[in-house]
């Protein structure tokens, strides 16, 4: 029997009961409650029509399954809900498989090529599974370093010979090592002696019940105020009661829509664990046994907790997910993923232990020292005063205060020698052959600068990187050349051809920005409805369509500010303000820039500010980016991060 994986997709009947063209029927009843139909009757009939028909289409039509990706003795490929294939690789073709390790991209390697497929959480795959099936299929399957950006651009190697991540695929291999083992083991069955394990994931907001009954009590309201209207006004209801009536109608629709999928993305998870069988449902009410997924013991190898896939059930898209569990059966072949989304991590593992069942956990087999770095330091470096570290003609060594080499470590035993930056300071670390972390330690403790131990070990033939370094170098080469061809370098836009990371504002200060945006808007026409209303036929007729009239200026005139907001790319080359639609506001090349962070030093509210090596502030920017993620793009590509030094340059990297 030939394996086969299939992908994660939406491919269930459980589309019914979802609204079906929720904004083109919102529109029609706006539309409806703005026409002068008479009589009154019709025209709340036909609001009622337009605003039911996304739900009863929800109910009378399933949705349609999306399309999802199958790895099997055919080779790699797309299925459509019709059930032909729509890409295809076939197996024959296909010379490698690689996955770039920074971003999970995958990648066909064939005869005349090779072909960017996408993301494996995009297509609906797990890492180990699809390796351990694409192995069972006889198709050679590789982890490379970097990503997708770079192996296009050919930097990670020269053409055809991608640098391989030796870390990350020895980790896939232990997993298949553990699973291999653990399908082959025979493992009886115990008994059942222990009280089944009930788990269930906690709400992540609480209130259910009240968003939902908050939710009805708006559309009732507005249903109830449209019905009002058609019985105050038998005949013809006027312009500004259609007006109001089309407030009502929006808002109750939003808050219907938001309701629901309020309550779709708040179903968590809830697991019943006994020895013999597995038994996971998602919700609080009661569901038929037919939507649980079950796992039985008897066909079970192994269990992988880990990272995961989840379909997200509001676009119907999979996607990663910080929590899931794949099981195995004992052929090696993908048996069920059960959602573990919402839960603890260790309880859950420990109960599935507990109740006699096989566990692997992908992140067992990476270190992780209580306190990094120092704790790897051998004891003679203690013991020895005065030591330091040494590049010999074989390898590395410790010295004593003397010049002696007590301690020698051979060229053999070292896989990489990698400096970096770590808090502003610079970091040893040391990797084996087997491409395992084996030593770390700051350059300070080890008494040898970044640029002596770069260099010699470099004359001594030893591998050693230092990405901060030579982007650096790249990037003072390519400001250099820029200056003498564009003189005016503030106004040239970022190179298209290089990596760029955009650094946007953070989700929670533009949702804050709409609240804020949509009160304001609000409070002017409840002021300007109590002010006008006289004019306008009475104050309480004009709050009925100032109210909602107000909140949709206050969402749309923020969402066209939105829509051409300001982003922040940072490169190897430097450092721009660039607008979503590509209007570059300012562009800073990399050997203008001494420090980019959070200048507090004015009585003003910290804002994020670039500076020159000399200290002086050359840009503020407008808008709170995610610092996060700014930090490690700046850290990525070199980029000093804080105020630098202003009586001496700033140059990175940062040496001893």
């Amino acid at each position: 029997m030939q394996p086969e994986l299939v992908g994660q997709s939406w491919t269930g009947a459980a589309g019914r009961r979802r609204p079906v063209g929720g904004v083109p029927f919102t529109l029609a009843a706006l539309v409806v409650a703005l026409l002068p139909i008479r009589p009154a009757w019709l025209w709340a009939a036909l609001i009622a029509v337009a605003v039911a028909m996304p739900w009863l289409i929800g109910v009378l039509r399933p949705r349609r399954p999306h399309p999802y990706w199958r790895l099997s003795a055919d080779g790699l490929q797309q299925i459509g809900p019709d059930g032909r294939v729509i890409t295809g690789y076939a197996r024959e073709r296909i010379e490698e498989l690689a996955l770039t390790a920074e971003d999970g991209y995958l990648t066909v390697f064939h005869k005349f090529g090779r072909a960017p497929v996408g993301e494996l959480s995009w297509m609906g795959f797990e890492p180990l599974a699809f390796y351990v099936t694409a192995r069972r299929l006889g198709l050679p399957m590789r982890v490379l370093d970097g990503d997708v950006g770079r192996l296009s651009d050919g930097g990670l190697a020269p053409p055809g010979r991608p640098v391989p991540d030796h870390t990350a695929e020895a980790r896939l291999l232990a997993q298949e090592a553990e699973l291999l083992a653990a399908a082959h083991e025979p493992r009886p069955l115990p008994a059942e002696r222990r009280e089944p394990a009930r788990l269930s994931a906690p709400a992540e907001n609480p209130g259910r019940l009240r968003v939902l009954a908050l939710g009805a009590l708006v559309a009732l309201l507005g249903a109830l105020m449209v019905a009002r209207m058609a019985v105050q006004f038998p005949d013809l209801v006027p312009l500004l009661s259609r007006m109001a009536a089309a407030g009502w109608v929006l808002v109750g629709q939003a808050a219907l829509h938001a309701v629901h999928r309020r309550l779709l993305r708040e179903r968590p998870v809830r697991w019943t664990i006994t020895t013999g069988r597995l038994v996971v449902r998602r919700g609080r009410g009661r569901r038929r046994r037919s939507r649980e997924l079950r796992v039985h013991a008897g066909d079970t190898a192994a269990l992988v907790v880990g990272p995961g896939v989840r379909v997200d059930p509001i676009s119907g898209r999979p996607g990663p997910c910080r929590l899931s569990v794949l099981a195995f059966d004992h052929r090696m072949g993908l048996l069920a993923r059960l959602p573990a989304d919402g839960l603890d991590e260790f309880q859950l593992v420990h109960e599935l232990h507990e109740h006699g069942w096989r566990v692997i956990t992908p992140g067992a087999n990476t270190p992780r020292p209580s306190v990094y770095g120092l704790d790897g330091l051998p004891e003679v470096f203690a013991q020895v005063p005065g030591g330091r570290l040494v590049v010999t003609d074989d390898g590395l060594g410790w010295a004593d205060a003397a010049g002696d080499v007590v301690l020698r470590m051979p060229a053999d035993r070292i896989g990489g020698i990698e400096l970096l930056t770590i808090d502003g300071r610079a970091w040893l670390r040391l990797h084996g052959s087997d491409g395992e972390e084996f030593f770390a330690a700051p350059l300070a403790v080890l008494r040898i600068s970044r640029t002596d131990l770069r260099e010699q070990a470099r004359k001594a033939g030893l591998p050693v990187s230092d990405a901060e370094y030579d982007a650096y170098l790249s990037a003072a080469f390519h400001s250099a050349v820029a200056a003498l061809s564009e003189p005016e370098a503030d106004a040239a836009p970022p190179p298209e051809d290089g990596p760029v990371v955009t650094v946007d504002a953070t989700r929670r200060s533009r949702i804050s920005t709409y609240l804020a945006s949509m009160v304001m808007c609000e409070t002017a026409a409840v002021l300007g409805a109590l002010w006008l209303g006289d004019a306008l036929g009475g104050a309480r007729q004009t709050l009925l369509w100032a109210v909602p009239a107000g909140l949709l200026t206050g969402l749309v005139g923020y969402w066209l500010y939105d829509r051409n907001r300001d982003q922040l790319h940072i490169s190897p080359a430097g450092i721009a303000v660039v607008s979503r639609r590509g209007k570059v506001a300012w562009n800073l090349a990399r050997g203008t820039v001494g420090g980019v962070g959070i200048d507090d030093s004015t009585d003003q509210a910290p804002r994020l500010v670039v500076w020159s090596p000399a200290g002086r502030v050359l840009r503020r920017l407008s808008f709170p980016p995610d610092l996060a993620e700014l930090r490690r793009a700046c850290e990525r590509y070199g980029l000093p991060w804080g105020p630098p030094d202003a009586d001496r340059r700033a140059l990175p990297p940062p040496e001893l």
